[in-house]
Formats: C-alpha cells, structure tokens, sequence
C-alpha cells in the first residue's frame, strides 16, 4: 500500500489529507490554523499531526497554496528588470528596471525590426547584482521567439538569477498581459521556492522521501522544478483543488462546486470532469495575466465573516474576524468578558461612520504580530500590540488599562497590516446562538449576538433569523451570478434580482411567484459548506451533495489529481484562400513554414508530441496518455451563408495534452 498527502493552505485553515493512492480511499485529515506571516509555520504544525504509522508509506506529496495569489494581490516579492523587445509596456505590474529594445516580429513571424543586443547587454550589466529574477518580454513573440531566446541566453552569460521569457507562459496574443504575467513570474520566483524548501524540510524531519508536487491554477500537478520556473502558474490552485476533490469525493463530473471557507466562498463549474477555464486568463488584483486557471468567483463571505450593526441596519462585511464562540474557548478572559457583556453601558456609533471604523461593545481584538523596524508605528498603538499579546481586550478595557483614550488607537491601519485580528459575530456564532451548531462556546456567541439585536431595536430570534436570511440570499446571489456569466450575462438587472428573492425565500405577491432550478447539482466543500450550502440547494431545489471529508476537499482534489502538460499550436495559410499559399506553424517551439497543410499537421502533432513527453517526464509521470484536439476555424461569408467546402481555411488550433501520475517513491 502507497500513500499520499495532500495539503492546502487555505485563508483560514491549513489541511491535510492521508489518500490510499491504490483505491483512493480517505484514511486521515486534520487541521491547523494557516500562518500567514509564514505558511511554513502553519504547514508543519499540520504535518506534525500525522501519525506514525503512516509517514513510512507516503509515495507521494502534493501542495495547493492560496502563496501565489496573496503575492501577486500585496505586491510581495523580489527586485525584477524587466526588457521589453519592439514595444513600450503598460506598466500594469510595475518592475524594479526596465528597458525597452529594438527588436519584434510580424504576424508571420518574420522579423521586423533587427534585434540591439548591444542596448540588452549594457541593461543587463548596469542591473547585475541589483535584480532577483529577469523578465524578456518580444512584441509578437508568440509567432517566433527567437529574440526572447537570444536574450535570455546573454542574460544567462552576464548574471546569476532566474530568467522568465513571456513566451513560455502564454501562447496567447496580448503584449501587455503576457508582459504583466512574466514580471509577477519573476517576483514569485523566491517566494515559492521558499515554500518548496520550508515544506521539503519538514518531509525531512518526518522521513518522508517522496516527490513533492505543486497544484496549478487549473487544477492539474506540476513537479517542484517546473514550480520554481512558473510559480504564477499556481495562482488560483486552492480553489482549482477543491474542484477536483469535489469531483473525487462524489463522483460527479458535471457540477457547480461552492468551497466555502473561513474567509471566502469560491465557486466554480466542472465540465466533463474538468474544471472550467477562464479562456481569457485568470484575473488576479483586478489584473488580466494569460495565466490558464479554473474560472472561479470569489466572494468575501464566510464562516468568519463578521456581521454588525450600524444604528438601525445588519451590516454583513467581507472583514474575516476570529469568531466569538471560538475565542471564548481559548481565552477564559474572553469568556469572562461575554458573561459579563450585558452588563456593559453601549455607547451608539454615528451613522455616517464607515464599517471599517466602527468598532463595537461585542468586539475585542489579539495581537497576530508585531511590526519590524520597517513599520512606522506610534508609541500608543505600539503599547496596544504589547497588550493584546498577552490576551485579547476590547478596545474600550485596553484604553483603560493603558491610560490611553481608544480614539488614539489606529484600529483600521493595524488591522489592514495584519498586526491585529478583530473577535467578533460571525455567520458561524448565528450558528451557535441558534443551537444548530454547538462545537464551541454557545453562551458567548448568544450573548454577542444579545447584544447586536439589542443595538438594533430587536431580539436574538429576529436577529437570527434576519441574518440567516441575509447569508443565504448572499451565496444565492454569487451562484446565480457564475450561472448567469456563464449564459454571456455579466450584471443582474432589478427585475432579475427582484426573481431571485422571491424564488430564494419561496416567496411572492398577488401578481406573481417564481422558482428557480439548477440543472447541476452542487457540490459543498469546506467545513462550513454543510449547513451553507444546503440553504442554497434548498432555495432553487437542487440536490447538494456534501461528502463525510468535505472540510478538506482542497488536501485531497490536491494529492487526486493529475500531471498534466499542454502545448497550444496555431496553424494557418500564410494568406487566407490562396491556393498557393505557405502553412505557417507557431507554438513555444519557434515558428515553421511549411508547402503544404498535411505536412504541417503532421509534423506539428509529432513534435508537439515530442514537447509535452519531455515536459511531463520533467515533472516526474508514469502512465502518460498523450491526447490531440484539433479546432478548424473557416471563413463564414455575410452573416449566416455557409458555402460548405469553398469556405476557405483561417486556422486551425491544436491542442496537445499530456497526462498522468505522478510517480510514487518506490521502496
């Protein structure tokens, strides 16, 4: 029997999952808390968990970290230069030294202007010692990448440091976007080889000699090379994982799948088993990469997402707090105070003020981290940091035990650094206040949520119920909203919204009612996803499966998936409808021209075939099926008049994807 491990650094929670490789049986996941200062901290708390008798058995290991996309999102990582051949670049993704150079290709992929390795060499002596990775970004070199690859070979010559080239990330035409994902590229470069090293140390303290692989984006393996190469490859590969442990734990290969977890719900779509690309590329920090990843929405709710009261109106933010039930077991302090929360003299909070600012009765706060010497921060809110690390305050008890009135305290700057963690109601404490879920401090949680209502002109049944009703409606808004992006819609108009409540709440008037049914089932991961996710299937009476391992579906979609390689090929006449006319042939490979179409499809599969064998042997495949799909585009005449065989040839797309496992550590 060989084992592998899964694991998943989530926002909230890190997982682990033990996988029998041989019938994909479950035998043991856990949990811990993901350290985001250092998810290194939180991955070996969780491994260390793992009993004994497994870690000989472990033939395998795979990662799927949320590293690459909180990277990208804070602008986190190291120097990068940047060369730009035959083009300015946009400077979406900023750089740390950058050039631009003679140089580029046509659509053809002939050259246009002549390459200056003169200008590249001096740029790239001038940065040496200054730069951590290099990016080499041709106009049009998708068509023929030889300037890229000329450039990257000086570099190589002059300095010791990763080099990128745009080409080997995306096939896809855009400058500014393929330019925008090689320079995160380069910046994660670092970063993910720190991770890879934090987590291949503990495998050793625990004696698991076994490959380690990476999740990607889109839901397939890559081995720890390829990693350190295209590390912005595993943008997205948290959400992707649970896409393929949904798809594992129910069987189903048509589905929507919610993953709902302590800081976010992501949903998204499999399609024939895979999960559904976004054919444009993934969006991340609201910029377009050409990065290949599932096409998932994320939406800023929770089981610690935090719920308050602005005067007279239910607030439910996007602010991941730590929950009241949950401290109230941690800290007998906490406890104590939520005891004792009636009791406290509420003070209203003006209206106008923003929720970020408001800071309630109910609320306390810990200390997650101190400041380096890089921070500037006062002495007041220095001594608050100081304070909180003993045990979490209110803000009102930490201005009085440090002499220091609570408005000289910069709550939000502190909060937004990740300095401090707000306590707080949460959909998971309207949970325990209503007795459905009772794991850690009911009383706590119904004393919060007392006190909430209490604010509101209310009580605890109607403030439950209203915001029950208010979670619900959110998730049903995000799914329908995937639904509808999916139908070409891209914003719910009134009308639209106005159906939607009344088929979420089974309600109506005297004119009309409405229903709404998915034509998929939904699939729930995530912890929460049990009680959630079933008020969505029941508001559009859908089937929802939540499977007994659902709380670490990521783990496992991460160490059931597959290696997988793809290489795009684009093949098309040099001019459209000529009957003598050249076949020209792009790819990563370079650019060809061939007399004739047979020609160039023949030799283009077989060498296509010959670069995704190499690549995923790279990452360490056995049983590797090699597939080909071929997408033939002709020229349609007027709006609708199809001539059958006189449409002429445009191109023809050609998809080449090698699959497999990966191989396990062999005793």
């Amino acid at each position: 029997m060989t084992l592998g491990l899964g694991l998943d650094t989530g926002g909230t929670y890190t997982d682990a999952a033990i996988i029998d490789l041989d019938c994909n049986k479950v035998l043991y996941c856990t949990k811990s808390h993901t350290t985001r200062e250092d998810l290194s901290i939180g991955l070996r708390s969780v491994m260390m968990k793992i009993p004994q008798e497994y870690l000989p058995k472990i033939g395998v290991v795979s990662l799927s970290s949320t590293l690459a996309t909180n990277s990208v999102v804070e602008g986190k990582g190291c120097r990068v230069g940047l060369i730009c051949i035959g083009s300015e670049y946009d400077n979406a993704v900023r750089s740390d030294f950058s050039v631009v150079i003679s140089g580029g290709h046509d659509l053809h992929g002939d050259e246009s202007k002549p390459l200056d390795m003169e200008v590249a060499k001096e740029f790239l002596e001038s940065v040496k010692g200054k730069v951590d990775g290099l990016s080499i970004n041709g106009f049009l070199s998708v068509r023929n990448p030889d300037h890229e690859n000329r450039i990257k070979e000086l570099a190589k010559s002059i300095m010791d440091v990763p080099v990128i080239c745009g080409h080997e990330l995306s096939s896809g035409l855009g400058f500014n976007e393929r330019t925008s994902t090689s320079i995160m590229n380069a910046r994660l470069i670092p970063i993910i080889d720190d991770l890879i090293k934090s987590v291949k140390k503990v495998m050793e303290e625990l004696s698991i000699h076994a490959p380690l692989m990476i999740v990607r984006g889109d839901g397939s393996m890559m081995g720890e090379d390829i990693a350190k190469e295209r590390p912005v490859e595993t943008i997205i590969s948290g959400p992707a994982a649970s896409l393929i442990g949904a798809m594992m734990l129910t069987g189903q290969k048509d589905a929507i799948v919610m993953d709902m977890g302590g800081t976010t719900t992501d949903i998204g779509i499999l399609r024939n088993g895979r999960p559904r690309l976004d054919p444009e590329g993934a969006i991340i920090g609201g910029k377009r990469t050409r990065v290949m990843a599932a096409d998932i929405e994320t939406s800023g709710i929770g089981g610690d997402s935090r719920i308050l009261v602005n005067g007279p109106n239910m607030i439910l933010s996007s602010l991941r707090v730590m929950p009241v039930c949950l401290a109230s077991t941690e800290w007998e302090f906490v406890h104590d105070y939520y005891r004792r929360l009636s009791t406290i003299i509420s003070k209203p909070s003006p209206p106008s003020l923003g929720e970020d600012n408001i800071v309630l009765d109910c609320e306390m706060f810990r200390t997650l981290r101190m400041p380096n010497a890089n921070h500037v921060i006062t002495p007041s809110d220095m001594s608050l940091l100081e304070l909180l690390a003993e045990h979490p305050y209110s803000l009102n008890e930490a201005g009085e035990a440090l002499g220091i009135h609570p408005m000289n305290f910069n709550i939000h700057k502190l909060e937004s650094l990740g300095f401090i963690q707000r306590i707080g109601v949460t959909p998971t404490d309207i949970l325990h206040a209503e007795g459905s879920y009772t794991e850690f401090d009911t009383e706590a949680s119904s004393a919060a949520v007392t006190y909430l209502a209490s604010r509101m002109g209310s009580n605890e049944d109607s403030f439950i119920k209203e915001a029950k009703s208010r979670i619900k409606y959110k998730l049903c808004l995000e799914l329908m909203k995937v639904v509808y992006h999916e139908e070409g819609g891209h914003q719910l108009s009134d009308i639209a919204e106005n159906m939607l409540k009344k088929a979420v709440f089974h309600e109506g008037n005297k004119d009309y009612s409405c229903s709404i049914t998915l034509n998929q089932p939904i699939i729930g991961i995530g912890a929460p996803s049990g009680v959630y996710i079933r008020w969505v299937g029941e508001a559009f009476n859908t089937p929802v499966l939540i499977h007994e391992y659902s709380g670490v579906g990521n783990a496992i979609g991460a160490i059931t998936s597959s290696i997988s390689e793809v290489l795009e090929i684009l093949i098309k006449p040099e001019t459209i409808g000529a009957t003598e006319s050249k076949i020209e042939v792009f790819s990563k490979m370079g650019s060809v021209k061939y007399d004739s179409m047979d020609e160039a499809l023949e030799n283009a599969e077989n060498e296509g075939r010959k670069y995704v064998q190499e690549a995923i042997d790279r990452s360490g495949a056995e049983d590797v099926s090699i597939s080909v799909e071929i997408d033939r585009s002709t020229f349609k005449y007027g709006n609708s008049m199809d001539y059958g065989d006189d449409n002429p040839l445009v191109e023809i797309h050609m998809t080449i994807r090698a699959a497999g496992k990966p191989k396990q550590f062999r005793r």
